[in-house]
């Protein structure tokens, strides 16, 4: 009898939803908007002024797949420091602006590949914007329009009671359009909250009333676990809308885990590529080995595995063989044995000691012979 593939079949990878129509901006060669990828953001825990430590973050940030980068730049030491980062970081630099107007000028001057500025704690910003609107379009360099509910301007805490909604947006158009009277419109938009509710609102009446790309984040998300169900949420729900040019998930952990969330998110929502995904069962009575520990094992085994590729580790016999045909590398655990799969079909047998290792050693070839075939499909791997 001759074997049939009991792979999933192709299908076309869809993303979750029609993206919201936008204008397109350039942060250095990252596009942002006008239907280019949603981009991942992050910013340096460093003093700016630390070149040397800043610019060892950024590659960092650069190696787990962070885009655009953002340093502060709160004092002059800070902006002394912006030329050299801007010339010798990887990705994009933005150079994040309070208090002191000045510092924009410094930032443009720099080479900086954008300006986020906060209307809101900027001592007399609005009588600054012809002078920063004039020196940004000669310099090519867009501005982030960034308006958070902590530095709301007082005009509006007093108009609105506290920082809604509605205050958030009526705060991020008004600077807007001083930009726009001076005919400057290279800017994107954020209005952050730390109440993923209330940020998803201003999001949502923000795009319905301006195209500017808008960069979407839960401000002060908190602890990484808390900060990740915010953000992941908050970004689900504006994503799966079309809303949303580039993200930054806020997480008190080191930025690298920041860019890590991101991605994911993205990944999960088919706006970025898959690479290694594993996918596994939160364990029950049925299953017959350790599943948490076989997953950790195999997700650190094949860490750093650029290819799309899914793996199914599975540890019942429910299942554990149907998860494993449908992934290109899967594993059926049960009775002191695991059957590996490779694309649908059976090709080994091992005890339970030997899963981790011939599922990584199958993982490798299957990984070699993709890049030697130029494959970037969507697969993904399963852990039950």
């Amino acid at each position: 009898m001759t074997a049939v593939p009991l792979g999933l079949p192709e299908v076309p990878v869809r993303p979750v939803a029609e993206r919201r129509v936008s204008r397109r901006i350039q942060v250095g060669p990252v596009a942002v908007g006008g239907g280019a990828p949603v981009s991942v953001q992050s910013m340096t825990t460093t003093r700016t002024s630390d070149i040397g430590a800043t610019l060892q973050q950024i590659a960092e940030l650069t190696a787990s797949g962070c885009q655009i980068v953002r340093v502060a730049c709160p004092t002059q030491d800070d902006a002394d420091a912006l030329p050299v980062i801007a010339r010798k970081s990887q990705i994009p630099v933005i150079a994040d602006i309070h208090f002191q107007p000045k510092y924009v000028f410094a930032a443009i001057e720099a080479g900086c590949a954008a300006v986020r500025v906060n209307p809101g704690n900027i001592k007399q910003f609005d009588d600054k914007v012809k002078e920063i609107a004039r020196a940004a379009k000669d310099h090519g360099t867009p501005i982030r329009i960034g308006v958070n509910a902590g530095s709301l301007d007082r005009r509006l805490l007093q108009k609105y009671g506290k920082a809604t909604p509605e205050a958030l947006v009526e705060s991020a158009l008004w600077e807007a359009s001083l930009f726009e009277e001076h005919g400057f419109r290279d800017i994107k938009i954020s209005v952050k909250h730390n109440d993923p509710v209330v940020m998803i609102e201003a999001y949502r009446q923000l795009a319905a009333q301006c195209d500017y790309p808008l960069h979407l984040g839960v401000t002060e998300a908190g602890p990484a676990f808390q900060g990740t169900i915010k953000s992941a949420v908050a970004f689900g729900a504006l994503l799966s809308q079309g809303i949303g040019d580039t993200i930054r998930v806020s997480l008190s952990a080191p930025p690298v885990e920041e860019v890590k969330v991101g991605n994911q998110i993205l990944e999960s929502l088919n706006l970025k590529q898959r690479g290694l995904e594993i996918v596994s069962c939160p364990s029950c009575g049925r299953a017959q080995v350790d599943v948490y520990k076989l997953a950790e094992e195999v997700t650190a085994g094949l860490e750093g595995m650029e290819v799309p590729l899914r793996v199914a580790v599975m540890g019942c016999v429910v299942n554990g063989p149907g998860e494993a045909r449908e992934a290109d590398l899967g594993v059926a655990s049960g009775n002191g044995k695991g059957q590996i799969f490779v694309k649908g079909q059976v090709v080994r047998t091992v005890p339970e000691s030997k899963i981790v290792e011939t599922l990584i050693d199958e993982a490798m070839k299957i990984a070699e012979q993709m890049e030697k075939d130029g494959v970037s499909g969507e697969p993904a791997v399963t852990v039950n």
